[in-house]
């Protein structure tokens, strides 16, 4: 597997190793998060190691402190395996000078097993890693900047790297995987299907140790995949499940299991934007339904590329997946947040990034032309006169992120920034 060096969480791990005393980086299996910490430390315990788990789950047993004790900073990998040594870190940082002693890395949030006294707070700070977007897999131009737009520079016209819809079709099916993304074809379109039956078969029963049928959860994720970029409810969710051959489920059921995929990390919903509004409108609070990466909705309906041409409709919604995916990457390069606007109106904004001292974006997603940029542009013009700018700042900007063109400009009429994702960067 190709090394990736441009990783975002390289700069944020360095910076948060400078003030704190122990970082804990989660996320998805193979997103890169080992490969990416061995660049920041000086030991590693690797506690899925098989020929020395025996051992170590033993010395942790009587005395784990001794799985501490290495130069700093000091990995210990998939710690979660033993969770006392959430505790046990916290213990040293506390009684240890200076920042920077411990990188703790999961795949799995570890089940409530009261082996946890403690929250880390103030010792232990959590980052959350994600499968690579697409600068940093080589695969955009960066020719717009994402801080930029937010400190409110202009852009003219931009050339990036053309993508066309077969291209971003293929990129949303392989995902961000870097395991895939060193590979062609279609056996870096098998990585993504391996990702999806590993947690059918397995994770989603390792998770909490709770059994879990293999084919309520196949068919929990595609219905998942069907209702990616909505606000689908959990009814509807459960009413998707019985239509495709599953009798007797309840919701309690349903909401278990998608709890353990976010447990897993494989499933990442967007929070609602709540601005204030000049309108009297009332903002919906549903979460917006994603997978982590779009590569796992694809793999869920065993899709490929040549099915998302023939279904522009589903086809958005996959690139949406895709889209948010990256947002989210180049927000936490900069320090903000993802979230998702819909009021009872029908106003609907497909991501809003925001930075914690007030500041926001305005984004709309499409796969691209003038009549779908042209929709795009009236929704974010509607929102943006719906902020009350007396209460709240004005947008930063405002752009409809495309999947398709070889130029990023900013439309002389109203400002808006048409940007193909070929081009963006944090």
């Amino acid at each position: 597997m190709k090394n990736y060096k441009n990783r975002i969480c390289d700069a944020l791990l360095e910076k948060k190793l400078q003030g704190v005393g122990a970082v804990l980086l989660e996320g998805p299996k193979w997103c890169g998060k080992t490969t990416t910490c061995e660049r920041h430390v000086k030991s590693v315990l690797y506690m899925g190691d098989p020929v020395e788990k025996e051992r170590n789950m033993l010395i942790a047993s009587i005395n784990i402190n001794e799985l501490l004790d290495g130069k700093s900073p000091r990995l210990i990998d998939e710690w979660q395996i033993m969770p006392k040594f959430w505790d046990a870190v916290r213990f040293r940082v506390d009684h240890s000078e200076g920042f920077g002693h411990f990188i703790l890395t999961g795949s799995v949030v570890p089940p409530e097993t009261g082996e946890i006294s403690h929250t880390g707070t103030g010792r232990i700070v959590r980052m959350k890693m994600r499968p690579m977007s697409l600068w940093e897999s080589q695969e955009s131009s960066g020719s717009v900047s994402l801080r930029a737009l937010m400190d409110g520079e202009s852009i003219g016209v931009e050339k990036c790297q053309a993508r066309s819809l077969s291209d971003i079709a293929y990129l949303v099916c392989r995902g961000g995987w870097p395991v895939a993304v060193g590979q062609q074809g279609d056996m870096a379109l098998e990585r993504a299907q391996e990702y999806y039956e590993a947690t059918v078969n397995t994770d989603m029963s390792k998770v909490d140790n709770v059994p879990r049928d293999p084919g309520r959860v196949s068919r929990l994720m595609r219905s998942y995949a069907r209702l990616q970029a909505t606000q689908a409810k959990l009814t509807a969710i459960k009413q998707d499940m019985i239509e495709h051959d599953v009798a007797g489920l309840d919701e309690d059921t349903v909401k278990s299991y998608i709890n353990a995929l976010k447990k897993l990390f494989v499933v990442e919903d967007a929070s609602a934007w709540c601005p204030c509004l000049r309108s009297k409108a009332v903002v919906r609070t549903s979460d917006t339904r994603y997978f982590t990466d779009p590569s796992i909705a694809a793999a869920a309906l065993g899709i490929g590329p040549g099915d998302l041409i023939r279904d522009p409709r589903s086809f958005g919604n996959f690139f949406e997946t895709l889209a948010v995916r990256d947002l989210r990457c180049y927000a936490d390069a900069i320090g903000g947040s993802v979230s998702h606007y819909l009021d009872a109106n029908g106003l609907e904004c497909d991501a809003i990034v925001h930075l914690r001292d007030g500041r926001f974006g305005l984004v709309e997603i499409k796969l691209g032309g003038e009549a779908l940029i042209k929709e795009g542009a009236a929704t974010l013009t509607a929102l943006a006169n719906s902020v009350d700018v007396e209460k709240m700042k004005k947008p930063s900007f405002k752009m409809v992120l495309t999947a398709v063109g070889g130029f990023a400009y900013t439309r002389p009429e109203d400002g808006i920034v048409v940007c193909p994702i070929s081009a963006l960067k944090p």
